[in-house]
């Protein structure tokens, strides 16, 4: 009989650096945080060790996936791991999906790389639950992922946080691609929005152009967007605001990537700067693992 209900428990496998979200994300959904051991060898090889059992259970590795090219054999040895010792099922809990950027091929010989990487995922794991994918010509994650998959939308958690945190907030998205989310999240304050016009000329050569912002004066500007990298944009777009006689913004992002200096950079233009915890960084204010656990409970249980 305990065997029994040990086995109806979900078990999670945190990949180094992940320990603190699977956490949140076991107590959630009422189920057990695994052991996995992992190690470099001399040369460079992974050595990976499933340390608790995963026979008979349903399995979730839990894996942010910015920065992903030194986390993905990990990954992949850690799925093969777990069906080896006879895993029900094993799914992954990415709160970062990666891969979405290149959806097309713009030059002779370009890879797209989302479908590529898209395939070799979908190979390993038997479902997927993350939190909105920078989706951009694809319609859903079904157009390049082959397993079920659950997205979670970040809004909400965003939303709240700005109701408490924000007197009086004037949503900004800086560029027409962030409408989707800021114009969600606006109606789920009861504020306005407004979205900036955006040309770039190159990785961190990004011009903003702003609409009559008069009307708004009054107002605490809030700008939000999905994923912050270089951050140019929302620096240009923060600059832009301040150099028309508002106060500095909030930035508020999803997805916290923060490549070199662009952290530093946009912290001297904003009046402050939140996240959510897909991915770990000091910025990170807004919790998103309920969500999440929500999201993936349906495919974590089923069997």
């Amino acid at each position: 009989m305990m065997a029994e209900k040990i086995a109806d428990r979900p078990l999670l496998f945190a990949l180094p650096g992940n320990e603190d979200f699977a956490s949140r994300l076991a107590s959630a959904l009422e189920a057990e945080t695994g052991e996995l051991e992992t190690r470099s060898f001399p040369d460079g090889e992974t050595y990976l060790r499933l340390a608790t059992s995963p026979a008979g259970r349903n399995v979730a590795i839990v894996c942010t996936l910015d920065r992903p090219d030194p986390k993905f054999l990990p990954l992949v040895f850690a799925a093969s791991a777990a069906r080896q010792v006879g895993a029900r099922r094993v799914g992954l809990i990415a709160p970062y999906l990666c891969y979405l950027r290149q959806d097309k091929s713009f030059q002779p010989g370009e890879v797209v790389s989302s479908a590529t990487f898209a395939r070799a995922l979908s190979r390993e794991i038997d479902w997927l639950a993350t939190v909105d994918p920078h989706l951009h010509r694809y319609g859903s994650l079904d157009a390049v992922y082959t397993i079920p998959s659950s997205v979670i939308a970040s809004a909400p958690a965003i939303a709240e946080w700005i109701r408490h945190m924000v007197e009086r907030p004037l949503l900004i998205g800086p560029d027409m691609e962030s409408e989707q989310w800021v114009s969600i999240v606006a109606k789920l304050v009861d504020a306005p929005y407004r979205v900036l016009r955006k040309e770039r000329f190159g990785d961190r050569d990004v011009r903003i152009s702003l609409p009559d912002m008069d009307e708004w004066r009054d107002r605490t500007p809030v700008l939000v967007d999905d994923i912050v990298s270089s951050a140019q944009t929302m620096i240009e777009a923060a600059r832009r605001l301040r150099s028309i006689g508002l106060p500095p913004p909030v930035c508020v992002a999803v997805h916290a990537l923060f490549a070199e200096e662009g952290f530093a950079t946009l912290r001297k233009n904003a009046a402050r700067i939140a996240t959510t915890n897909t991915v770990a960084h000091l910025s990170n204010a807004i919790d998103i693992s309920s969500s999440l656990a929500a999201g993936a409970r349906s495919l974590l249980h089923s069997r």
